[in-house]
């Protein structure tokens, strides 16, 4: 796919409209418009489905369909922004694949690729169905977003919709089956095009018996690989579309060789996602589908917590423990449920497993069983364990780390940093006694260890820094009242207005907007030896030495850690703060309306475009930005800027809106310094009365380098196997020695180079080398992060890489069932008292993995299952049915273990003479002959039944 970027995202279009589905002036469609509406139709059709399970109402949303309507739809209003953050980035590593595999035939089925192209697919499948089995649901949206492009591209390159189908080809997503009747090397499948006119260049016997063939693409001028008599993919890019058979077949447009038939590529190619979507939902089932979107019940925020565990820390567990008990029990079934629990324990010279769990009851369980114990130095590993946290939580989560030591590996530093920043992560240290030694500590090392206390105590708010997080430093016995806010910051909806800090500290004013949104206005604030004056829209003001006031409604003070609840108006406040020691600032409140964000950069490759940036970018030259505003349909962008974290430059962007809440913001420079993005806009919702002004913020700090490193490497690692990831490192500064570091946060063994020798402005090549072990289970996930640092350390990047670790799989056929009884005791006019039941076998075959689960798909009656031996001694399913005849149909799901979905449908629908009677064996045949065919993919589930 190569868009146009003439009307739509410029991060999604390249230039050339050379390789897919683009835009262009009029009603073409891209591969944005086609997956978002395939995700959107099939969530939809999930939550109805959910509703209609558990007896209530769903309301269809109005269309067209929009991530902000169907999250409500789907009773999960406060799930919008993830959702359509989920959305962005399965679209994103779809529209990638033209990126960083823009000549490869098999990612577009050019050049009659189709085994392979479907390889490419069917391994993605079993990749993304082992990932969500495993929870790991960033894993899956990466690698679902790579094979979508694909499964695309075959209608719109292939002769598919030319050969008159009007549906999916069912076996592009299955490797066990005939993809379709492909033609031979050496056999011709095009004639020139009638000048402009390509309507009817290919070859009649072609269509006549049914044969596939697609395009040839290449882009070096009289050179092509083009067999005598192919068909060219077509297009003023494509040179073989000069050579004989000119012209082409790609329907990417519809101004495209075969844009005439552009329309009914699209259509197949968003029929052909939400039936790949479909089998992913039923190998996952509907709440892990809809996680994987980014769509859960509650706030759909994760309660994330990383604890010391040692000896001196069992009054901090304590208080965990009691604020998980008091969440768990004031929270579930609410709005500010979290949708995620997550624990991390860490000491020395352990830390980890990372424990995650949806279950808050079995959460707290485990949060009970935590005890102290050990930790026999001054040290502990928090780092190791922050890492591990942040690359297990879901992205823009909040993480709450407790410790009363020092960290043991501060060289981990750059690395968290640089995982905070890709994850976009709020982290809040809960610190007690950093400045006092442990009870455990013997007295003649109480003075070394508190010098090294108050240096690692900079250490953590150096991160909380980073992350827009706080460094609470309190008293053992302070936390408790300090760990409120651990409850007010799990509620949902939460939007950061205001992000600032100063060391050292210093005298300064900031201002922060509040609109009709945003509800339960808060202050946070660390430091100590300071004062303040706040001053609402109205003029009014109230100082921190006042007793009382008009402005803050509640106020409380702990440790180095003061919260403010301030009484709303609607307009711009003032701050200021006055200290000489260092401090931070932060102001948030619950509201709908937030934004997203990513750095993008143009194409390095072939084609023109812009692609997602996984590592910082270049300082002092410009940038471009992506935002996407979440919470209203009606929200635009009216100012975009990068605000120095520690002072007051910014640099404005200029905003371009690309439509559907999109808007892309170019700089004329990125900062040098820790900076944070701002966003300011106008609501024009139909629920206010005028239009609303509104001002947000990124928690998260964020830095440019000079230095760039690029990585790119096959997403699937297989245990055992050594896995390579080559990567590049390049300098726009002076040369000479650059350290190299990689870790990873399995702790998998890996090689690669110290370091790499740069020329001044040059570059260097390294690889890096993991190996994950065979007991592995398949579905996890691994992140790399790969560093470079200039000499003197006066410059540092990072890239980020996530990698599914997938066991290859042999079994790739739907499991099978088999009719055993059916009886009925119905008559013509159903009756309640009156019912009819069914037995079935399930089997996965003598080769197969075996059944994992079997679900009632359809019908209202009850099921039960058992397991049993079959006769070739694999291991059955029985199961039993029993319905009111009323409730004439079902439908079985049956999920093997590595995720292959095979779907039984049976009925006793029949005309038939009044009493009693055993179903027909006319009918009886038909409901297996309709069992057998689905099974064997012959027939095709719609909206309207079986095809």
């Amino acid at each position: 796919m190569l868009p146009s970027g003439l009307a739509a995202l410029c991060l999604l279009l390249l230039q050339t409209g050379a390789l897919g589905f683009a835009i262009l002036p009029g009603d073409s469609l891209n591969h944005l418009e086609i997956t978002e509406k395939a995700i959107l139709n099939a969530t939809v059709q999930v939550c109805q489905k959910l509703a209609q399970a558990e007896g209530t109402v769903f309301t269809f949303p109005p269309q067209p369909l929009t991530a902000e309507a169907v999250a409500i739809a789907c009773d999960s209003p406060k799930s919008s922004k993830t959702f359509r953050a989920a959305i962005k980035f399965i679209i994103l590593r779809n529209v990638r694949v033209d990126l960083r595999h823009a000549l490869n035939a098999s990612f577009h089925f050019d050049e009659e690729n189709f085994i392979e192209g479907r390889k490419i697919i069917t391994d993605g499948i079993s990749a993304v169905k082992a990932s969500n089995r495993q929870e790991n649901f960033e894993a899956a949206r990466q690698k679902l977003g790579e094979i979508l492009h694909p499964l695309q591209d075959f209608y719109s390159h292939s002769n598919w919709v030319e050969l008159g189908n009007k549906n999916p080809n069912p076996n592009l997503i299955r490797s066990d089956t005939s993809i379709g009747n492909i033609a031979a090397e050496s056999r011709a499948t095009c004639r020139n095009c009638d000048g402009d006119d390509c309507r009817n260049n290919i070859l009649e016997d072609i269509i006549q018996e049914n044969i596939l063939t697609s395009g040839y693409f290449g882009i070096v001028p009289f050179v092509s690989t083009k067999p005598e008599g192919k068909c060219s993919h077509g297009g003023f890019v494509d040179q073989t579309s000069t050579i004989e058979p000119k012209g082409g077949i790609n329907k990417d447009t519809l101004d495209a060789s075969h844009g005439h038939l552009h329309t009914e590529a699209a259509n197949a190619a968003i029929a052909a996602t939400r039936e790949l979507l479909e089998d992913i939902r039923g190998a996952a089932g509907d709440r892990d589908f809809l996680q994987m979107m980014g769509i859960s019940k509650g706030s759909n925020k994760a309660l994330c917590f990383v604890i010391d565990t040692t000896d001196s820390m069992r009054d901090d567990i304590e208080a965990v423990k009691n604020v998980t008990s008091f969440l768990v029990n004031s929270k579930v079934g609410t709005d500010d449920e979290p949708s995620v629990y997550i624990l991390v324990p860490f000491n020395d010279p352990d830390f980890g497993p990372l424990i995650r769990t949806t279950d808050p009851n079995v959460f707290k369980t485990i949060i009970t069983s935590l005890s102290a114990a050990g930790g026999g130095d001054f040290e502990e590993l928090s780092l190791s364990g922050l890492q591990l946290a942040l690359t297990g939580a879901p992205s823009s989560s909040e993480i709450f780390l407790f410790t009363d030591a020092s960290a043991k590996d501060t060289q981990l530093k750059s690395t968290v940093i640089a995982l905070i920043e890709r994850t976009k992560t709020v982290v809040n240290f809960m610190l007690t006694n950093i400045s006092g030694s442990r009870r455990r500590r013997r007295s003649d090392h109480e003075q070394q260890r508190n010098q090294m206390s108050k240096l690692d105590a900079q250490l953590y708010r150096d991160l909380a820094q980073a992350s827009g997080g706080l460094a609470i430093e309190v008293t053992k016995t302070e936390l408790p009242v300090a760990t409120s806010i651990i409850t007010e910051t799990s509620s949902s909806s939460l939007v950061t207005l205001l992000q600032a800090a100063r060391s050292p500290g210093k005298a300064d004013n900031f201002t922060f907007l509040v609109d009709e949104s945003v509800g339960n206005l808060t202050v946070y604030i660390t430091g100590r030896s300071l004062t303040f004056t706040l001053i609402n829209p109205s003029g009014e003001s109230q100082k921190s030495t006042d007793g009382t006031g008009s402005l803050i409604t509640s106020s409380q003070s702990v440790g180095n850690f003061r919260t403010l609840r301030l009484n709303k108006q609607v307009g711009l406040w003032e701050m200021k703060m006055v200290s000489t020691d260092p401090y931070t600032l932060k102001v948030i409140g619950q509201s709908a309306i937030d934004f997203l964000f990513d750095f993008v950069e143009a194409s390095q490759g072939p084609f023109t475009g812009f692609d997602t940036l996984e590592t910082r970018p270049r300082a002092g030259v410009n940038g471009t930005l992506l935002v996407s505003v979440t919470g209203s349909d009606s929200a635009t962008v009216t100012e975009v800027a990068l605000v120095e974290s520690s002072g007051s430059g910014e640099v404005n962007g200029i905003v371009e809106s690309q439509g559907g809440g999109d808007f892309l913001v170019r700089v004329d420079r990125v900062p040098s310094v820790e900076f944070v993005v701002r966003v300011k806009g106008q609501d024009n919702s139909s629920s206010r009365a005028s239009i609303t002004s509104f001002q947000r913020q990124t928690p998260t700090n964020f830095r440019a380098s000079n230095l760039t490193i690029t990585a790119d490497s096959n997403s699937i690692l297989v245990p055992g196997t050594p896995f390579s990831v080559p990567f590049s490192v390049m300098t726009s500064g002076t040369g000479g020695n650059f350290i190299i570091r990689a870790t990873n946060d399995q702790g998998f063994a890996s090689t690669f180079p110290t370091s790499l020798l740069l020329a001044t402005g040059g570059s260097a090549n390294g690889t890096v080398t993991l190996t994950a072990p065979l007991n592995i289970p398949s579905g996890s996930d691994v992140t790399l992060t790969i560093e470079v640092e200039a000499p003197g350390a006066t410059d540092t990047n990072y890239i980020v890489l996530r990698f599914s670790i997938i066991n290859t799989v042999t079994d790739f056929t739907r499991p099978v069932c088999q009719l055993l009884s059916l009886q009925s005791k119905c008559s013509e006019n159903c009756s309640l008292s009156s019912s009819w039941e069914l037995s079935v076998r399930v089997t996965d075959g003598a080769d197969g993995t075996g059944v994992d689960r079997v679900i009632l798909q359809q019908g209202n009656g009850t099921m039960s299952t058992s397991m049993g031996v079959g006769t070739n001694n694999e291991n059955v399913t029985l199961v039993s049915y029993r319905a009111s005849c009323c409730s004439p149909d079902v439908e079985l799901m049956v999920v093997d273990r590595v995720g292959n979905v095979g779907s039984c449908f049976y009925t006793i629908r029949a005309t038939s003479s009044s009493g009693t009677r055993d179903t027909p064996s006319s009918l009886l045949c038909l409901s297996i002959a309709v069992a057998v065919m689905q099974m064997l993919g012959l027939l095709v589930p719609t909206d309207r039944g079986i095809q």
